[in-house]
């Protein structure tokens, strides 16, 4: 992939994020965090309903099913990891449960497909 189509590639799933947190807000979801990096790994959105806290994979596909399958069992891990740092940094929510849930965002559907309890 060319540095321009990354930068392209890479500015659709910023976008895609953006409007999926702006929906999350909508469905009443509090976004906590947007793009949380760690050395373990990262998680697109982190979000909070009631006394769930949601980490949220947003994937901008030409598809649902190639949206589900760009979520390999690696990168789950790797999600999985870098919100137990999140709450390790964040223990107000240490007592909340956790969800993973995963939204996919294509040309085929109007509104972004959520997923919850994706894995």
């Amino acid at each position: 992939m060319t540095t321009e189509k990354k930068k392209q590639a890479e500015n659709r799933g910023r976008r895609a994020e953006s409007w999926v947190a702006w929906i999350l807000r909508l469905k009443g979801y509090r976004v906590l965090a947007h793009g949380f990096r760690t050395p373990l790994g990262e998680v697109d959105l982190i979000a909070r309903k009631g006394k769930t806290i949601v980490a949220v994979e947003v994937k901008q596909r030409s598809g649902v099913e190639a949206g589900l399958e760009a979520i390999s069992a690696h990168q789950q891990s790797r999600i999985s990891n870098a919100l137990q740092m999140y709450l390790s940094q964040h223990r107000r929510y240490q007592s909340f449960d956790v969800r993973f849930d995963a939204m996919i965002v294509t040309k085929g559907l109007n509104w972004p497909l959520h997923i919850k309890n994706a894995w």
